[in-house]
């Protein structure tokens, strides 16, 4: 688990599940021109976590992104493959909150597991 999440971890609150960005995010023209170091450091700063409450989603190192949603705020989580997403075991998740707060995330890894654990949730 990341450094942020077990910072803001609420009282009564654990980890349920946690993925990350996909190896595939190696494969692109920003990892080729700085020599994978942005790919690296993307993935181990970011955080893809759901606890019995809440969503966590941490993103980027100097310019940090957070999103944060209780499971009850919660409308649907969308995932969206390719064809190489179903055979790498990767893809889109797009998380949709009451009133309309729609959230993407592209190259998550397993993220039908990510799904799954969050309906076992509600």
């Amino acid at each position: 688990m990341g450094r942020y999440v077990d910072n803001h971890l609420i009282r009564d609150e654990s980890v349920v599940f946690e993925t990350r960005f996909h190896w595939v995010i190696f494969i692109t023209l920003k990892s080729l021109f700085t020599l994978t170091i942005a790919p690296l450091i993307q993935r181990a700063v970011s955080e893809f976590v759901i606890t019995n409450r809440r969503i966590i989603i941490k993103t980027g190192f100097i310019a940090r992104r957070t999103f944060e949603m209780n499971l009850s705020k919660i409308e649907t989580v969308n995932v969206d493959q390719s064809v190489m997403g179903r055979i790498l075991n990767y893809g889109i998740i797009t998380i949709i909150g009451t009133g309309g707060t729609r959230e993407i995330f592209h190259n998550i890894s397993k993220p039908l597991e990510f799904r799954k654990a969050f309906q076992e949730l509600c």
